[in-house]
């Protein structure tokens, strides 16, 4: 059975993407521990991270990088901070979370709704500055 990363991927439901290539994809966390909360995804399903590929794993953390730079100049944060934990979905993804302290890096933070306007304005203020 497909992950609902995969349901996102493919548009059986709704994602605000910011990036798509043909191994992976990133969009805006509906659970957010801060504005502009993205996820890193590979399009292949792999559940565990250090099960993927070290070509994918390259890709996904240069992918992660241009990202978090792009979010640094949109949300004016002193760093993007990167988990994987690899808990909540089986699906390996990529979290970068805009920061001004390590606090701020807790999924106890994470809010359990966001609007799809803010989420929108996110992805757009993350999208003009990969441009």
């Amino acid at each position: 059975m497909s992950t609902v990363f995969t349901m996102i991927i493919n548009g059986d439901i709704p994602g605000t993407f910011v990036h798509r290539d043909d191994r992976c994809v990133a969009f805006m966390s509906i659970n957010p521990m801060a504005a502009g909360h993205v996820l890193v995804v590979p399009i292949e399903e792999v559940d565990h991270w250090i099960d993927a590929s070290e070509d994918l794993t390259a890709h996904l953390f240069a992918v992660s990088h241009r990202i978090a730079k792009a979010q640094e100049r949109a949300f004016g944060c002193e760093r993007v901070g990167m988990i994987i934990a690899g808990y909540e979905v089986p699906h390996a993804h990529i979290h970068l979370v805009p920061t001004n302290q390590m606090s701020e890096l807790s999924f106890a933070n994470a809010a359990a709704s966001v609007e799809r306007d803010d989420l929108d304005a996110w992805a757009d203020a993350i999208r003009r500055e990969l441009a």
